[in-house]
């Protein structure tokens, strides 16, 4: 699908790191970009940059991504193009013991739950009711494109560390989801993939000490260094734009196998 002039897209997690880089990828190319985020003050900064819409949006709650949706359809009309990046993380082990008092603790299930909601749940939400969207549209090409969904997993998907029970699932659910949801809308002309980001140089990285971002660069056999989001925004565009491309998961990592720690 090719993106023109005001092209509708929307991208969750838009406000910063790999949102934010796809964002402003898909508004060079022309398209009207609504950025799907619960950062206002970022949120509304890189839309005003890009010409875009923000629309504050918590992916775990019904009304908000309905008011979202909403809100950018009436701004650019119905979006052609999705990208998911809305996502969190967290490291609690399945069980452990206090080395000091010997105690046993187990994964918080509100913790465990709170991953699955925004991650797996979350992104299916915003899958659902844009695809739904996608579904009024008249077909673009002869081929019967209507639109095209990226979706952002990990290789903690594939190869989770240890305390990433949550997230790997969550990860891994996306993964696990993407080509049955590429057959669901195949008759309708719209193609899902998914992008398994490695070790990204992110705001959430960026907090992180420098060697341990020494450390990790390391540890991806090449290029040795952290990926840049504007890495991960040129293979969602490639995804969009290449009507071939679909019901596919795709690591994004430098080669990278991760260690158990």
């Amino acid at each position: 699908m090719e993106i023109g002039s005001n092209t509708p897209a929307v991208v969750t997690g838009g406000a910063s790191g790999l949102g934010e880089a796809t964002a402003r990828a898909l508004a060079a190319k022309g398209a009207k970009v609504a950025i799907f985020d619960l950062q206002e003050e970022k949120g509304k900064k890189v839309a005003a940059e890009i010409g875009g819409t923000f629309c504050e949006c918590n992916v775990t709650d019904e009304a908000s991504v309905d008011a979202a949706f909403t809100k950018a359809r009436e701004a650019h009309g119905q979006e052609r193009i999705l990208v998911n990046c809305a996502g969190v993380g967290n490291a609690i082990k399945t069980a452990k013991r206090d080395k000091q008092t010997g105690e046993i603790s187990h994964f918080p299930l509100d913790a465990f739950n709170w991953v699955i909601q925004i991650n797996l749940v979350g992104t299916f939400r915003c899958i659902a009711k844009s695809a739904a969207g996608m579904m009024t549209l008249d077909p673009l090409s002869e081929d019967g494109d209507r639109g095209a969904i990226v979706n952002t997993a990990s290789v903690a998907g594939e190869d989770g560390q240890i305390g990433q029970a949550a997230y790997s699932a969550s990860k891994g659910g996306v993964i696990g989801m993407t080509l049955p949801i590429a057959r669901d809308l195949m008759g309708e002309g719209i193609r899902v993939n998914t992008i398994l980001p490695g070790i990204f140089n992110t705001p959430l990285m960026n907090a992180a000490p420098p060697q341990v971002k020494e450390a990790l660069a390391a540890s991806v056999p090449f290029p040795k260094r952290l990926g840049n989001p504007e890495e991960y925004a040129k293979l969602a565009l490639c995804m969009i734009e290449t009507g071939y491309f679909n019901g596919e998961d795709v690591r994004l990592d430098g080669g990278i196998r991760m260690a158990p720690r």
